[in-house]
């Protein structure tokens, strides 16, 4: 098989185990990513790692032009444009395509401190009148539209310590005592003194599962008294057989895909 018979495309950790099972079962593929982060992340895989976004166009480009025959998107949950380009771009070359959706926490959880929303507008709303200091752990993209959403608000960004972020951040008027550059993810602990800390009014963040540390981001809220904003994932580009919610599950895929071969 040719390097790009499969490609895998996130620069997660779910995408890095998938790729150690490919590695297991002696599959060439090739990692997909969109930052150095993600290269970096990759560390010691045998599969060859491709740096840099591609906008639908390139997809296509690169499908056809490596003859890919499997794609496996294991990209961020809520990395919906992502997914999206990448089930059309499949669509368009032809390509079978299986999406990798980690498994959710606390998915029945209720309580009057959580609040479920499905939008950063909705969360605004929600948010506006629980407090004046907002954390948000949402990540660095849409700080900008925190930033629109919230402007009478003291937002606080946690978010991964590189050089182009804080410069973001820098941009977006965020202060040097409203920018926490933390690698996580964190156990409940450090975020039931993080929050103390920053003294956070509110908390915001995603059901990005245990990958992403979402159980230990919660409970410390609910713990402390304090309000908990969560953004629900948005739907799955891909449903049926080929959406894979567990590292089991993507096994058993692959064990069919290799019998098929």
């Amino acid at each position: 098989m040719s390097q790009t018979d499969v490609l895998v495309i996130g620069g997660t950790s779910d995408a890095r185990a998938i790729c150690q099972q490919l590695d297991a079962a002696q599959v060439s593929y090739t990692l997909s990513v969109a930052t150095p982060t993600g290269e970096q992340l990759a560390g010691t895989l045998r599969g060859a790692v491709r740096c840099g976004r591609l906008d639908w166009d390139e997809m296509v480009a690169w499908l056809k032009s490596g003859q890919t025959r499997w794609v496996i998107d294991a990209s961020h949950p809520y990395a919906e444009v992502v997914s999206r380009n990448i089930q059309r771009a499949c669509e368009q070359a032809g390509v079978l395509l299986s999406r990798y959706q980690r498994p959710e926490q606390l998915a029945g959880l209720t309580h009057p401190l959580l609040h479920y929303v499905h939008s950063i507008g909705e969360a605004c709303e929600v948010a506006r009148p629980l407090g004046d200091r907002i954390l948000l752990t949402t990540g660095s993209k849409d700080l900008a539209a925190w930033r629109a959403g919230l402007p009478e608000k003291v937002l606080m960004a946690r978010v991964l310590p590189v050089a182009e972020v804080m410069t973001q951040c820098a941009e977006l008027g965020f202060g040097v005592g409203e920018i926490f550059a933390l690698c996580g993810p964190f156990s409940a602990e450090f975020n039931a003194a993080f929050y103390r800390q920053c003294r956070a009014d509110v908390v915001i963040t995603k059901a990005s599962g245990a990958e992403g540390g979402y159980q230990e981001k919660v409970q410390p809220c609910l713990d402390a008294g304090i309000p908990c904003i969560v953004i629900a994932r948005p739907a799955p580009a891909v449903a049926g057989d080929e959406l894979l919610e567990s590292q089991q599950a993507f096994s058993q895929r692959l064990a069919r895909w290799l019998a098929a071969q």
